[in-house]
């Protein structure tokens, strides 16, 4: 385990106000971006309830102005309020660079998680609904997102960019069924509706909720989900396997590797094979070349 006195965190702890005419923007604001639904977002948002984030600047130079490294939007819609000022956390001067390769834009499971907060806090469903851009059916879905989910599946997804009707196919599973379809959503990298209707066709009856009642999916026949039942069972148990053994398997491949490299680099086993045995040494060079794959994907 790391030694918890070596881990470095990317930016000051305390928040600061900074006035918007020290900050520096890196990037311009174009008519495009301007007509964006985004920022149509971030603006109404600003105005119904503040700024939540708070923007990411760089450390002061000598004329006490700073780069701004994340949030534009922000910082121009706050400029089009006629507000001066703004919470900033400061990044090290060594993240100034790549401070955005460290954002972690707001997943949907965080998303529900600020709307209840805010809720907590007084701000009306109105207030919230508009500042997001939204109407009050959609934000009743993303206020009860996570009613009728597992905890381990929400604790799974709480990073992902998952569809928010996603939820809806999660909640007619069995608790230990979501843990799995999540598991596989995550392993896949794909969080679509469309997968997690995928994932429900495959269930079987008896890890479903309502398990009395048979499973409905649009354009899919009862038969074509028993065979998509069977054909994931049977995906899942191979997946599983290969997961056990992936770390040794590996490993072999890559010590493997790297004898036969050295073989292959001597010349004169490599002038016997090319002559006496060429397909040998054609396996050889494709067993090398897919373990330096492996350790590429590693790194």
């Amino acid at each position: 385990m790391a030694d918890i006195d070596a881990i470095r965190i990317a930016f000051e702890q305390d928040a600061i106000v900074v006035r918007l005419d020290d900050l520096l923007p890196l990037r311009q604001m174009t008519p495009r971006i301007a007509s964006s639904r985004k920022y149509g977002r971030i603006k109404k948002s600003i105005l119904a309830i503040g700024l939540v984030e708070p923007l990411a600047v760089a450390k002061a130079d000598k004329e006490g102005r700073r780069m701004l490294l994340d949030g534009h939007l922000r910082y121009h819609a706050l400029r089009e309020h006629g507000i001066e000022e703004a919470r900033c956390i400061v990044a090290d001067d060594d993240d100034t660079f790549t401070y955005n390769k460290r954002v972690n834009r707001l997943a949907t499971v965080q998303e529900h998680y600020m709307i209840l907060r805010a809720i907590e806090r007084g701000a009306s469903e109105e207030k919230i609904a508009q500042a997001l851009g939204i109407n009050k059916s959609a934000l009743h879905r993303r206020k009860t997102l996570l009613s009728g989910i597992s905890p381990e599946v929400a604790n799974l997804l709480k990073d992902k960019n998952v569809n928010s009707h996603a939820f809806d196919v999660l909640r007619k599973m069995k608790p230990l069924r979501q843990i799995e379809a999540a598991e596989l959503m995550i392993s896949v990298n794909n969080f679509t509706l469309a997968y997690a209707k995928a994932i429900l066709a495959a269930t079987k009856q008896s890890d479903l909720t309502k398990p009395d009642q048979p499973k409905k999916i649009d354009g899919m026949t009862p038969e074509q989900m028993a065979r998509m039942e069977r054909e994931l069972e049977s995906l899942n148990r191979d997946f599983k396997a290969v997961e056990e053994t992936y770390g040794d398997d590996v490993l072999q491949l890559v010590l493997a590797s790297r004898y036969l490299g050295r073989l292959v680099e001597n010349e004169n086993i490599q002038g016997y094979l090319t002559k006496y045995h060429p397909d040998i040494l054609a396996e050889f060079q494709v067993i090398i070349g897919a373990a330096s794959l492996e350790q590429m994907g590693a790194s």
